[in-house]
């Protein structure tokens, strides 16, 4: 193997092209079996999960997880000293606004690894984890939901004046425009001077989610309307 491959470290002690080889075929092996298991893991969720509203991309990012964490086990060895090291780098990972998509996070995630990878002086790590991950991110990619509001459920976040009760305000706007609807949470803003309720919606046939809003900001005592697909 040529001194300068060496001297960057394609993995830990390779002596020849065709240990470095081996190495990569028994990578793409240990990656592309916890691609198939992390596929059984979300399989095995959205059953249990069925007729349930699930956010279309976290059984993708189940997968995602579990070739991440298959190619961080790579990376770390024995190194307990690395293992450490993971932990602070994703320790520092923040974010100034919410991160609501899964997805997203684990493309965080990914790239931590491979930089973790390139630093540690595994570039077949880093090379075969990008093909297999990346691969895996293709295959498994959310669907885009493009379904009408009357076919997937909603979250609706309602923010009332304090005294009121949200069954006297909402129930008539929610027996006209829903076909479903849960309260998920509630909370109380402003101070105390305003309550927040959180539901669960599926809004009926026929109806759009504009309509929704305009109805709900007529009514008196809702100070705020937000509505956005899970």
């Amino acid at each position: 193997m040529p001194e300068w491959l060496q001297t960057l470290g394609m993995g830990p002690g390779f002596a020849s092209w065709e240990q470095a080889a081996q190495f990569a075929l028994s990578l793409v092996a240990h990656l592309g079996l916890a691609c198939v298991l992390g596929w059984l893991v979300a399989a095995v969720y959205r059953l249990t999960r069925r007729g349930e509203s699930v956010a279309h991309t976290f059984p993708p990012t189940l997968v995602l997880l579990t070739v991440l964490i298959a190619m961080v086990t790579q990376v770390i060895g024995d190194n307990v000293a690395r293992a450490f090291s993971l932990v602070g780098a994703l320790s520092i990972v923040r974010f100034r606004t919410v991160v609501e998509d899964t997805h997203d996070i684990a493309f965080v995630i990914f790239a931590v690894v491979v930089g973790m990878a390139v630093g540690a002086n595994h570039l077949l790590v880093a090379f075969v984890g990008l093909a297999v991950v990346g691969t895996a991110a293709i295959l498994v990619q959310p669907r885009r939901q493009a379904a009408a509001w009357s076919e997937a459920d909603a979250r609706l976040t309602v923010r009332l004046a304090a005294g009121l009760r949200p069954e006297d305000v909402l129930s008539p706007v929610f027996d006209r425009y829903l076909t479903r609807h849960e309260l998920t949470s509630g909370s109380t803003g402003r101070q105390g001077a305003a309550l927040d309720f959180t539901y669960r919606v599926r809004l009926r046939a026929g109806v759009s989610a504009t309509e929704l809003v305009e109805e709900l900001n007529r009514r008196e005592g809702i100070q705020s309307v937000e509505l956005n697909r899970t």
